[in-house]
C-alpha cells in the first residue's frame, strides 16, 4: 500500500490542479481535508467537492477536463462509470469486479489506485477512507503526519473501533504517526459518547453498546445509579461531564457499571465492550466535542447528514470561529433529527422477513439520516429492533432520483458470514439501482416502488450467505 500510495503522490505532485471529489460523511469529509491541506502545503491549486453517491449523473458534473480528479472515501465500487476520467482514487469501499481483477491499478480506467481490500485488508476495520487518503498525503511530505488526527477521526466516525473496542490494521500506524506528531493520544476508558461535553447522567442515559438496563433510555435512572454511588454530579452549578471526573471516580463507575451488567443478566461478552481505546486531539481544547475523536465524527457527521458538509471541511482544516459556531449548531439540529426519527420508527414499527428486519421511513426522515437511525436502534434495541437480524432502512431521496436504502448488521452476524455489501449490491442491481458499501454496513439506491422486489431479492442473497450458519 505504501508503494501504492508512492505512485499517487507522484501523480499529484506533478500536477497543476486537482479537484478533490468525496462523501459527505464524516470519513469523507476527513478525507477530503486530508487530500486538500496536503495538495495546499505540496503547492497543488485545489477544490474539494461533495457527493452523496457516485451515479452517471453525478459523474458528469464533477467531471474537469482542466483539472485531475481525486476520489477518496468513494470510487472502487464505481469504476465503470469512471473509464476514460483523468482521476486517482483512494478508497477503502470493496472494490467492483473490475478493480479486482486489474488489481492495484484499475487498468480499465487508467485510475491509481490506495485501498486496503486490493491488500487482503479490511476496510471495514483495518484502515477508513480518510487512512487512505493520508497514506498518499504522508508520501507527498513526511511533515504531513499531523494529518493523522484527522484520519482517526474519520476512523472512528467510521466505526472501525467498534468491533475490537479498539482500532486496529494499518489505523495503529497512523495513532503512532500522530503519537509521534504530538496531536494524538489514546487510554482505556468507558467507550459511550460524550466523553467530553456530556453531563455524565446524561452520558449513561444514551448509552449504547452495551446498552446499561435500567439506566440506558432513562435520565431518572442514570441519576439514581450516580447518586447511590455518591458522585458528586455538580461543580457549583455546571454538571460535571466525564472528563473531569478524577480517576478514582471514574474506576468507581466503571466498576459498578460491570458488576450492574452482570448481575442484570447481559453476559461476560457484553460488560467487556463497557471499556476500551478512547482517541484524544491533543491540541483541541478540552470540554470541546473537538478533543474528542468520537465526539467530533458527530460534529462532522452533523454537517454532511444536514446537507453542510463544507462547514465540516472548514472545521477540519482549522476554523475555530464562523465555521466551528455553525456547525456546533448544526450538531443540536442533528440530535434532535435523530430523536425525532427514532420516534417515527416506533410509531411506524419495524416488520421482519426471515432473515432481515425493515422499516420505511418515506418523507419522514432525511435520507442522510435514515441509516444513522437504523444504527441507532440496532445498538439499543429500541422500537423492537433485533440485533440478531440486520435492518433494512427506506427513505425517499431528497432530489427525487429513487428510493434511498441503507442497511446495518451486528459484527457478531459479519462473523457468521454476512456481508451488507454484497448484499446491498446484489439486490439493488435486481430492481435497476446501485448499491454498495461495507459487510457491516451499506446504501444503495434504488427506483421509486422497488422496495418490495429489493426485499425479495435480499432476502435471497442473506439466505445464501447464511446457510448453515
Amino acid at each position: 500500500m505504501r508503494e501504492d500510495a508512492q505512485k499517487l503522490a507522484a501523480i499529484l505532485r506533478g500536477r497543476r490542479r486537482v479537484r478533490v471529489v468525496t462523501h459527505i460523511d464524516a470519513d469523507g469529509i476527513c478525507a477530503g481535508a486530508v487530500a486538500s491541506l496536503a495538495l495546499d502545503r505540496a503547492g497543488v491549486e485545489n477544490s474539494v467537492e461533495f457527493v452523496k453517491q457516485l451515479d452517471p449523473k453525478t459523474v458528469a458534473r464533477v467531471r474537469d477536463d482542466g483539472a485531475l480528479l481525486w476520489f477518496t472515501d468513494l470510487g472502487s465500487g464505481s469504476l465503470e462509470m469512471l473509464e476514460g476520467i483523468d482521476c486517482v482514487i483512494s478508497d477503502h469501499h470493496t472494490p467492483s469486479d473490475k478493480a479486482q481483477g486489474a488489481g492495484r491499478t484499475a487498468q480499465g480506467t487508467g485510475a491509481p489506485t490506495v485501498n486496503p481490500h486490493l491488500h487482503g485488508l479490511s476496510g471495514a476495520t483495518e484502515l477508513s477512507g480518510a487512512g487512505a487518503a493520508y497514506l498518499v498525503a504522508r508520501e507527498l511530505c513526511g511533515a504531513n503526519r499531523d494529518l493523522s488526527a484527522l484520519a482517526i477521526v474519520g476512523a472512528v466516525g467510521d466505526l472501525q473501533d467498534a468491533q475490537h473496542c479498539r482500532l486496529t490494521g494499518l489505523n495503529r500506524e497512523l495513532l503512532e504517526d500522530g503519537r509521534a506528531a504530538g496531536v494524538l493520544g489514546w487510554h482505556i476508558d468507558l467507550r459511550y459518547f460524550g466523553r467530553e461535553t456530556r453531563p455524565v447522567h446524561k452520558m449513561l442515559q444514551y448509552s449504547s453498546d452495551p446498552a446499561i438496563p435500567g439506566i440506558t433510555g432513562s435520565e431518572q435512572g442514570a441519576l439514581d445509579f450516580l447518586a447511590s454511588l455518591g458522585l458528586r454530579l455538580k461543580s457549583g452549578e455546571e454538571w460535571r461531564s466525564w472528563s473531569l471526573l478524577d480517576d478514582a471516580e471514574k474506576r468507581l463507575v466503571a466498576s459498578r457499571l460491570v458488576e450492574h451488567l452482570l448481575s442484570s443478566g447481559t453476559g461476560h461478552r457484553m460488560a467487556l465492550r463497557l471499556l476500551g481505546e478512547v482517541y484524544t486531539l491533543l491540541n483541541e481544547r478540552g470540554g470541546t466535542p473537538l478533543r474528542d475523536a468520537k465526539e467530533f465524527s458527530t460534529l462532522l457527521n452533523s454537517c454532511g447528514r444536514h446537507d453542510r458538509p463544507r462547514l465540516g471541511l472548514e472545521v477540519c482544516r482549522g476554523d475555530r470561529g464562523d465555521a466551528y459556531r455553525r456547525a456546533l449548531s448544526l450538531l443540536q439540529d442533528h440530535r434532535r433529527s435523530l430523536v425525532e426519527g427514532i420516534q417515527l420508527v416506533s410509531e411506524l414499527g419495524i416488520r421482519r422477513t426471515g432473515h432481515l428486519q425493515w422499516f420505511d421511513a418515506g418523507d419522514g426522515i432525511q435520507d442522510t439520516l435514515v441509516g444513522v437511525v437504523a444504527g441507532m436502534l440496532l445498538g439499543s434495541g429500541e422500537s423492537g429492533a433485533d440485533p440478531a437480524l440486520p435492518v433494512f432502512a427506506f427513505a425517499r431521496a431528497e432530489d427525487g432520483s429513487g428510493v434511498k436504502v441503507s442497511a446495518r448488521a451486528a459484527r457478531a452476524l459479519v462473523d457468521r458470514g454476512l456481508d451488507l455489501s454484497a448484499v446491498m449490491r446484489e439486490a439493488s442491481a435486481a430492481v435497476g439501482g446501485s448499491g454498495g458499501g461495507h459487510n457491516v454496513a451499506a446504501g444503495g439506491l434504488i427506483p421509486e416502488g422497488a422496495r418490495d422486489r429489493f426485499l425479495e431479492a435480499a432476502e435471497r442473497v442473506l439466505r445464501d450467505q447464511l446457510a448453515g450458519a
